[in-house]
């Protein structure tokens, strides 16, 4: 392969790439900035599994921590195949820049199992679950290091998760995890957080740029919890969709899906095949279709330098981490898409996953409107500061929530030292 196709399908390079103009513009030192660029500590398990046919696989799973300056590290558990140490290094900074620019007192992680969730059984999946927890127990806790679900995990597996940390704890620690169910003190709005997220940002953007939702429409890569909740939320303020996808390709309709019937297929389905509400497209000709806003939810480095000028939206609100690779940057900074970047446009997840452990260390919980409120709060005045960054620096919006996220991080790095 081209090394510079690579590197820029290498998410941790895109990061440090990022991270560099950031510190940059900032001015920060290079001491500094050779902390914030290294993770604090990176941990490999090697988990042998009973599988249901009586064979032993070895499993490989991950937890990275990138930084704790600013409090617990917090980020998913991805189960996927393709999950490498690379990939979870960038998420876990990706994570500690996320929770800073929506100001939640939290650092980054991520973790990963290297499995394929789909064809293992729920014993074999909670077997899996236990052993890495068992793993990993020296690193984790509620003030150490506080998981949640991600790609190939779900509420089911937060639960197995929280078990198996109390039962080695001797204690009911349900603030040890976040995405549980809501009897096991999971917080009420979770499950929409991210893609609401989504739909709040996408609004300030349109309000921002003096274009009216119900003129507008819409193109949604993903179809997963987070695609399919930000199709929901964005249509309930106006916005037709036009187009969504799954990873076996996309359905396109001119006057807008039907989601309601869409979704109900999906739970049944597991795929959007059989659906008869459009055309077939591919992933790639959704990602280029002449929409006004463009939500790439699915999985990194969908939008990259060979197809970047190609993109037609005016808008891109980044559903997934890392769906534009750095050398795409410039080509759709040139073209004058305003983009909102993951690290801001996809923490509502975050945001609501620090509500739930404030919620469960206190014993007390709030109504989902209580929630969603304090959430939209947060996100908006998160948009402001971006683009008021963006503005002030002459930045794009993505250096802009680096800048943002960077900067206060870098302040309680240097406030609190070097211990030696």
């Amino acid at each position: 392969m081209n090394p510079q196709v690579a590197s820029e399908d290498n998410p941790y390079h895109a990061m440090e790439a990022r991270l560099d103009l950031a510190a940059a513009r900032l001015g920060l030192e290079p001491n500094l900035i050779s902390i914030l660029r290294t993770c604090e500590r990176e941990i490999t398990v090697s988990m042998p599994v009973v599988m249901d046919d009586g064979s032993v696989n070895v499993f490989e799973g991950f937890r990275v921590q990138h930084s704790t300056s600013r409090g617990p590290a917090k980020g998913g558990i991805r189960f996927a195949m393709n999950v490498n140490r690379e990939e979870v290094r960038a998420l876990a900074a990706w994570m500690t820049w996320k929770c800073a620019v929506v100001n939640v007192p939290f650092g980054g992680g991520k973790g990963g199992v290297v499995c394929d969730p789909f064809k293992m059984s729920k014993g074999e999946l909670e077997r899996v679950t236990r052993r890495y927890v068992t793993g990993i127990m020296d690193f984790i806790g509620p003030d150490r290091d506080v998981p949640a679900p991600d790609m190939g995990t779900d509420g089911q597996v937060m639960a197995w998760f929280m078990d198996t940390y109390s039962m080695h704890s001797r204690n009911y620690l349900p603030a040890s995890v976040t995405g549980k169910p809501i009897s096991l003190g999971g917080s009420l709005g979770r499950i929409e957080a991210t893609g609401r997220g989504v739909m709040l940002c996408a609004r300030e953007a349109l309000k921002h740029l003096g274009m009216n939702p119900k003129e507008c429409t819409v193109a949604v890569q993903g179809s997963g919890n987070v695609g399919m909740i930000s199709a929901l939320q964005l249509a309930s303020i106006g916005i037709k969709v036009v187009a969504m996808s799954d990873v076996h390709g996309a359905l396109y309709n001119e006057n807008g899906l039907d989601l309601a019937g869409l979704r109900k297929h999906m739970q049944v389905q597991r795929k959007l095949d059989g659906f008869k509400g459009g055309d077939r497209l591919s992933n790639k000709e959704l990602l280029e279709l002449s929409v006004d806003i463009l939500v790439p939810a699915a999985t990194e480095n969908v939008i990259n330098s060979r197809n970047a000028a190609k993109i037609q939206a005016k808008i891109i609100v980044e559903g997934a981490n890392g769906p534009v690779s750095a050398k795409a940057d410039k080509i759709l900074d040139d073209k004058g898409v305003f983009v909102v970047p993951d690290i801001l446009a996809n923490a509502g997840g975050v945001t609501v996953s620090y509500f739930e452990w404030v919620q469960d260390r206190m014993s007390f919980f709030w109504t989902q409107r209580e929630v969603e409120e304090r959430m939209e709060r947060i996100m908006v005045d998160s948009f402001a500061a971006t683009v008021d960054m963006a503005q002030r620096f002459g930045e794009s919006n993505r250096i802009a929530a680096y800048m943002l996220g960077v900067d206060r991080v870098a302040e309680t790095t240097r406030m609190r030292g070097i211990y030696a």
